[in-house]
């Protein structure tokens, strides 16, 4: 649980850190809508992501794996679309934003691990 929730605030901390390199394309209201829209975004990558994935996979293997970038930024761009305090002008936007939310992850990854608990492990 303390997992999910750092793993929340640093993908928070990510899209804050998007709209400060990027202010043109990517506005955040306040340290509250990049936390909702990080709960936003972690709930479509959860449910949406897989669906565009599987109806993209022969797209996706036909560019070598290069196409879930353009994913990645659909599904950014979609979580933009709710009233969340979050955004983003066009598709440019959602690109640098997934982006940067997909190499503080790498990195956030890398730093914490992986998560490999289960439900119910000790």
């Amino acid at each position: 649980m303390v997992q999910l929730l750092l793993r929340l605030v640093i993908t928070a901390a990510a899209v804050w850190l998007a709209a400060t390199l990027f202010p043109n394309q990517i506005q955040v209201r306040s340290v509250e809508a990049a936390l909702l829209f990080a709960v936003v975004l972690g709930v479509l990558n959860a449910v949406v992501r897989p669906i565009l994935f599987f109806f993209t996979l022969p797209l996706t293997l036909l560019t070598l794996g290069l196409f879930i970038i353009v994913l990645n930024a659909l599904v950014f761009w979609l979580a933009s679309a709710l009233p969340v305090g979050v955004e983003v002008s066009g598709f440019g936007g959602a690109l640098l934003g997934a982006i940067t939310v997909s190499v503080c992850s790498l990195l956030a990854s890398m730093f914490l691990g992986k998560d490999d608990h289960r439900i119910g492990d000790q």
